[in-house]
């Protein structure tokens, strides 16, 4: 058997979510579905295992699977052969042939989501897929202070939605950069840490965004973490906004 790194992108909106459901179009399932065509339908079939689970309607930029296969490709082969396979909303970008010990989840160090925030006065019906809309005044700075709360290793019970598995609520957040792209009227928040719960990075985001409109002080992140308490941050910002940028291998 050999295995195989991928690295791909892929539109969300018609996608309910990555993990396989039954009866819906996932994105674990169209992969399988084009790597069991090349290799010919084996029984059992070859599974895909990704490096996470993204909720209906987020995007990926660099999303990475691995998957092990009886016929040896060359990288460039099967990046084209899998490309030639799969429909429009989903591009392998690069394959690669890793050795046995690679796993796409449990070797990940960490990963980099981005939110991207439509200030426009109405929805542009060209952004609605691609992004959140939120079109009240956002004071930047009091946003940035307020994520500096959330950098470290905390306890996002208070950020977690419910249906969670993961078995640790605990998490480290490694870096939070938020600025304002003046050209598309944005506002972008970028998030690195060694991994996210089910929903944080959008409840974070609604959370933020309700600091920036001076619904809450700055000072709430502390407080909130403390409570460990969901009905503390109340919503979630939609999928829309939500990409997956990168998974980090290194060290």
């Amino acid at each position: 058997m050999y295995r195989y790194k991928i690295t791909f992108a892929y539109d969300g909106t018609n996608f309910s979510g990555f993990q396989i459901q039954p009866h819906k179009r996932t994105v674990e399932q169209v992969l399988k579905n084009a790597v069991n065509k090349i290799a010919k339908h084996p029984d059992p079939a070859i599974a895909v295992i990704g490096s996470g689970r993204t909720d209906a309607g987020v995007h990926a930029l660099n999303q990475v699977a691995h998957f092990d296969i009886p016929y040896h490709l060359s990288n460039d082969s099967m990046r084209k052969a899998l490309n030639s396979i799969l429909p429009l909303d989903i591009l392998v970008k690069k394959a690669e042939e890793v050795s046995t010990d690679f796993h796409a989840r449990y070797s990940a160090h960490r990963k980099t989501y981005r939110y991207r925030v439509d200030q426009g006065e109405f929805v542009n019906p060209f952004k609605r897929n691609y992004t959140a809309h939120y079109k009240y005044p956002l004071d930047l700075a009091k946003m940035k202070a307020a994520a500096k709360d959330f950098i470290g290793e905390h306890d996002f019970t208070s950020f977690v939605a419910s249906g969670s598995q993961a078995k640790s609520n605990v998490r480290t957040v490694e870096k939070i950069i938020i600025y304002r792209d003046e050209h598309d009227n944005e506002v972008i928040f970028e998030f690195t840490g060694n991994g996210f719960l089910y929903n944080q990075i959008r409840i974070m985001v609604a959370f933020l965004l309700e600091v920036g409109s001076n619904q809450r002080p700055v000072s709430d992140v502390k407080r909130v973490l403390a409570a460990k308490d969901r009905t503390q941050a109340r919503m979630t910002a939609p999928a829309s906004g939500l990409y997956l940028v990168s998974v980090d291998y290194g060290k």
